[in-house]
This record gives C-alpha cells, structure tokens and sequence, in this order.
C-alpha cells in the first residue's frame, strides 16, 4: 500500500471524520481544506488544517498555491471545479458524488411503467437534461468533469447517509416521537419501500478501499451503501427497538399518508437500490457495520444528542411533527376501515399453490416421511 502527501477537502462531516483517520493510520500525512466554521474533535492532532472555501475556486487556488499532493479526496464543495484546479498538482483524485446522478433516482416518473430499475448499477444512464432533474443533471456533469480532468481518478457515488453528526438526520423522525412518547406513527404502503442508505462508517470504509487499490480503482464510478437493503417498515422497528420502544405503525396508502413523507423522501412508493456488486467484486468490500446494528447505533446517538426542536436539523428534514393532525388523520382512517363492509368470495382466493409457508397449503401427509 503506498502513501505519501494526501488531500482532503472537507474531512470534518460524518463521512469524512472516518476518511481522515483511516488515511492517518494508513501513514497519509493529511491536510484537510475547509472553511473551518466548526473542527472535529475526531481530527487527529497531526493533520494540517488549511481554511478556505471550496465553493470559491479563488480562495481554494490561494491557499493551496505551490501546492503538490500524491492524493486528493474532494469530498465537499464545487468538486467540479476543484478537479480543474488540481490538474496536474496531484497524483490521484478521488471524487465523493451523489446518486442523483443516475437517471430516474430522483423523478422516478422517467420509465414506464415509474420506477427504477432493481438494483440500478453504477453504469446505468445518467440524468441528461435539466429538465428531468436539475440537482442529478449538475451532479452527473461533475462526474462527467472529474473523469475527463483525471482519467485515471475515481468517483464514490454516496446515497442518504446516516450515522452521528449527519445534517439530514431521517431518523429523527422515528427517534423524536419515541422520546415525546407517541405510540403509533403513519407508514405508507405498509412500509415496504426500499430504499438504499449507507451508515458514515462504511460509506468512509468504500472510499479508503479505493484509497487502497487504486488499480481496481482508476476510471471508475462505484455505487456505495449498505449490503443489506432495509425496508421503511424495517428501518423503524429497528430505531424503535433500540430505544425499548413499541410502535403502532399504521398502514395507509402513500398519497393518503402524509406525514410519512419525510420518511418516504420522494412523492413515490418506488424503491431505490443500488446494486453494489462492482464494488464488492472490484475492490473487496463488505460493511464494517451491518445495517442491522447501523441503524440501532444511530438510533441510540440521535436520543443522546437530540437536535434542537424547530432547529437546522428538522427544517431541513421538513417534519413538523404535528400530532394533533397525525392523530386526526389517523382516527379518520380506522373509522373509515372499521366501517368497511365484510366481502365474501364464492372461493376464498389463495396464496398459490407453490408456497409452503405460514397459511400455505397444508401438507398431504400427516407426518414427514424422509
């Protein structure tokens, strides 16, 4: 594993807090370019800070001229840009991106019937016009950028992101009506959406992978998540039971289900999974954390360190956390259903004769004769 002089641009947020230290016990010597409006104390002592802002390519091409490094992860700010700017004053460059890049991630609308593709792969067509996705159009432009700027670089598309410190914190939304005690929530569609997230931890372990093998790595685009794909339905009675909590999840249809929305974080109950087989086969990873433990993990530090109410976090997660009117919608939904009047079938339709399981079709025989 070689190392030598990296480059950090942002290395402070809840992936690159991981990026830094892991680049520091590889034997990087590590600069991290940043604003410097907040430090984290995970920083180890040894790493140089330089601050300016990587959204303003004069203040990045001051700070950093006469400047070479070995390596460059650019994991924040107008990376576009940036990749520009370090043409030729580094050896590698690493780009942290986004799947709204990818076609349909966003405006699933685009396909016929809507929805995406399951799992759609790192080299599935990218938003190509403005008017399909303005955010994905500019997203994947700057993927386009890196790569003819560093043909040999690297490009990490990150899906939602949760762990400690996240901005966007999704699971909030379970966490803080546990703690103000509510003990039923609205889920759309029986919570059975899918849809990709990668904990801090193992979003940071994709990238230090690519760190790793940069032959594997060169001219590619990887998509990074959990291993393990969990259901809405899932994901909720895993915060809830972290925190020894019981919730009544109440099922209505997603266009009737209104404060799920910023669980659902699309107008669509369409899933959206990334398949991860390029960079499992390419580059040997495997969750250092299973979603199954990440999600109790994140669940538990939320409770210990809970957002401001009416503060960033929740404006930008955009809950209002208005039970008043949850409680309303929910009563009118259970009258409504309580009110349904019983239908009989002639014959009772039934589960198919293939499936065996609970409710399936009884055996022929009695006992199981080997």
């Amino acid at each position: 594993m070689s190392t030598g002089t990296a480059l950090v641009v942002g290395g402070t947020g809840p992936t690159g807090i991981w990026v830094v230290d892991g680049l520091v016990d590889r034997g990087w010597q590590v600069t991290i370019l940043h604003r410097g409006l907040h430090e984290a104390p995970e920083t180890p002592a040894q790493v140089e800070h330089l601050h300016a802002d990587p959204y303003d390519e004069d203040s990045v091409r001051d700070v950093l001229a006469g400047r070479t490094f070995d390596l460059t992860l650019a994991m924040y700010g107008r990376v576009r840009r940036l990749a520009g700017l370090l043409r030729g004053r580094t050896g590698r460059f690493v780009a942290i991106g986004g799947v709204p890049a990818v076609r349909g991630w966003m405006n699933p609308w685009l396909f016929d019937p809507p929805g995406l593709p399951v799992p759609v792969g790192a080299d599935a067509q990218r938003v190509t016009e403005p008017t399909e996705d303005e955010k994905g159009f500019r997203v994947a432009r700057t993927e386009e950028a890196v790569l003819e700027t560093h043909p040999e670089g690297t490009v990490f598309r990150y899906p939602y992101a949760y762990g400690p410190y996240q901005l966007v914190p999704r699971e909030w939304s379970v966490v803080r009506r546990i703690l103000d005690g509510r003990g039923r929530m609205v889920i759309p569609e029986d919570g059975l959406t899918l849809h990709h997230h990668g904990y801090t931890r193992n979003l940071a372990h994709a990238v230090l992978l690519g760190v790793d093998h940069p032959e594997g790595a060169a001219g590619r685009i990887f998509n990074c998540g959990d291993e393990e794909v969990l259901s809405l339905r899932q994901w909720i009675e895993l915060c809830a039971g972290a925190l020894g909590a019981e919730l009544e999840l109440v099922s209505m249809p997603w266009d009737l289900a209104t404060p799920a929305r910023p669980l659902l974080a699309q107008p669509s109950p369409t899933h959206r999974v990334l398949d991860l087989a390029p960079l499992r086969e390419g580059l040997g990873y495997r969750d250092l954390v299973p979603a199954r433990e990440a999600v109790p993990e994140t669940a538990r530090w939320l409770a210990a360190h809970r957002p401001e109410p009416g503060g960033q976090e929740e404006m930008v997660l955009t809950d209002p956390f208005d039970y008043a009117a949850e409680d309303r919608l929910i009563d009118a939904w259970q009258a409504l259903r309580g009110s349904f009047p019983a239908v009989e079938f002639a014959v009772a339709p039934g589960w198919g004769l293939a499936y065996s399981g609970p409710e399936g079709r009884p055996r022929t025989q009695k006992e199981y004769v080997p």
